[in-house]
């Protein structure tokens, strides 16, 4: 049985990804992508945008929400191509407001790192909790 920590299977390297997020481990996290990530949230979603570093959106979405973490609920996995259903759960800062939200994420995974993620979200949701 392949260790998940180490090994290069798509779907292993995109649980590490999750596992570093739970845990707050940005360095972790950052471990799992490849340099020139290709990193795109939603339209309409609060970072929406695509980012080619590793840098910059976890530590965006601390800064506005309290607790934020994406659940993996069910993987789907096929060559490279790892597609997660997962959820949102967080605090608006802000606001206050609770957000729990279904999502699903694609992940691109070569030689052992993630080259490319595209979000979907109910993005109305998530704004709501950030509406005052």
């Amino acid at each position: 049985m392949t260790d998940f920590t180490t090994s290069t299977a798509p779907a292993d390297v995109v649980r590490r990804q999750y596992l570093a997020s739970a845990n707050r481990d940005l360095e972790a996290l950052r471990a799992t992508l490849a340099p020139d990530v290709e990193w795109t949230e939603m339209a309409g979603f609060p970072l929406a945008g695509t980012y080619r570093t590793p840098d910059g959106v976890m530590e965006r979405l601390g800064a506005d929400w309290a607790d934020w973490t994406a659940h993996d609920d069910v993987y789907v996995a096929d060559g490279e191509n790892v597609v997660v259903l997962a959820r949102y759960t967080a605090v608006n800062k802000a606001t206050g407001r609770p957000i729990d939200v279904r999502v699903a994420h694609h992940f691109i995974v070569r030689a052992g790192q993630i080259v490319r993620f595209e979000q979907f979200v109910d993005t109305a949701k998530v704004r709501d909790a950030m509406l005052a």
